[in-house]
């Protein structure tokens, strides 16, 4: 049993963070820290816990539990890890954006390695220190990585990628209110989104000179969840491209491929992502889905921890979607 401390306990992430390791086995919530709410009870955040745990959010942080997961917005997990000297014995695993680059992956003596399991599984399995991957990041990189690793993205990439509110944080914004929000749907960050570093120095490490890609994402009018398609000039047939996607995923729990045309449901409340493999004439449309709170997030991180400290890699994670 590993005690677990979560930094930003009060949000989307920190919270489905707390509902997975309720319900784990061999992990231990020491502390939820929370500058807004300390004092308060969980339930006043997240009411789907009501009856389910009675802890309560703080303002003190334990520096030396097992580990902390950091759930805090971009560029103050840094800040956070200048302010508290966790021990050098405390294994991080941050949820933001500020180390996921090669260039960020060092801060204070702690080398933080990108966590995502389908790529870097068994340096996961060494590592101190995990930067989770983003959303759309880890939706676009496992319809691309089996590709990159054949040599096969070649010509440029295009992807759209639509995404539900929770993708935008718990704080309330222009547009993610519900009457702006509510049958609407819309793009942002044309070709300049973050989540594009992390993609391409990924894919990158599988395959020197990848194609241009030309990235478009949307705001759904639902709540969770990421539907993402992906196409490009490919020289094979569905066939030999359903083998590589085979072959690259035979060993990923979570990473399933369909012979069926897939949708949002079908992952929505799970750590699963499911991936569609489609032909047409001389173009490979590759479709992804996931939820982003789970796979894109806190179902990922805790995925993480259960392979740092030797667990199952499944553990906690056994979770079923609500199709209906």
């Amino acid at each position: 049993m590993i005690k677990v401390g979560i930094i930003g306990g009060s949000g989307y992430t920190g919270g489905e963070l707390i509902r997975i390791l309720l319900n784990h086995p061999q992990a231990e919530i020491d502390f939820v820290y929370s500058t807004t709410r300390a004092g308060k009870k969980i339930t006043s955040a997240h009411g789907d816990l009501l009856g389910v745990t009675d802890l309560a959010f703080t303002g003190d942080v334990n520096l030396n539990v097992d580990l902390v997961f950091l759930c805090l917005g971009h560029g103050n997990s840094t800040k956070f890890l200048n302010a508290h000297a966790f021990s050098k014995d405390t294994k991080i695993i941050d949820l933001s954006n500020d180390f996921r680059l090669n260039a960020d992956e060092t801060l204070n003596e702690r080398t933080f390695v990108y966590g995502l399991p389908e790529l870097r599984k068994s340096e996961i399995q060494k590592a101190k220190n995990i930067a989770n991957p983003g959303c759309f990041a880890t939706a676009i990189q496992l319809a691309l990585l089996p590709l990159a690793k054949e040599n096969k993205l070649q010509q440029d990439v295009h992807i759209n990628a639509v995404t539900g509110s929770t993708g935008a944080g718990v704080s309330p914004s222009a547009t993610s209110h519900f009457s702006w929000r509510n049958n609407n749907v819309s793009w942002y960050k044309p070709f300049t989104h973050q989540h594009l570093g992390e993609i391409g120095e990924s894919l990158e490490s599988l395959q020197e000179n990848v194609g241009e890609l030309f990235f478009l994402p949307n705001r759904g009018n639902f709540t969770r969840g990421i539907l993402a398609t992906a196409y490009t000039k490919y020289d094979g047939d569905l066939e030999s491209a359903k083998a590589i996607f085979s072959d690259f995923y035979k060993d990923a729990l979570f990473t399933q491929i369909s012979d069926e045309a897939i949708n949002l449901k079908q992952v929505v409340n799970t750590n699963q992502c499911h991936i569609h493999l489609h032909k047409h004439g001389d173009t490979l449309l590759i479709t992804s889905a996931i939820d982003n709170l789970l796979k894109g997030a806190s179902g990922q991180a805790v995925q993480n921890m259960n392979l740092m400290f030797g667990f199952n890699e499944s553990e906690g994670l056994n979770l079923k979607a609500g199709v209906f």
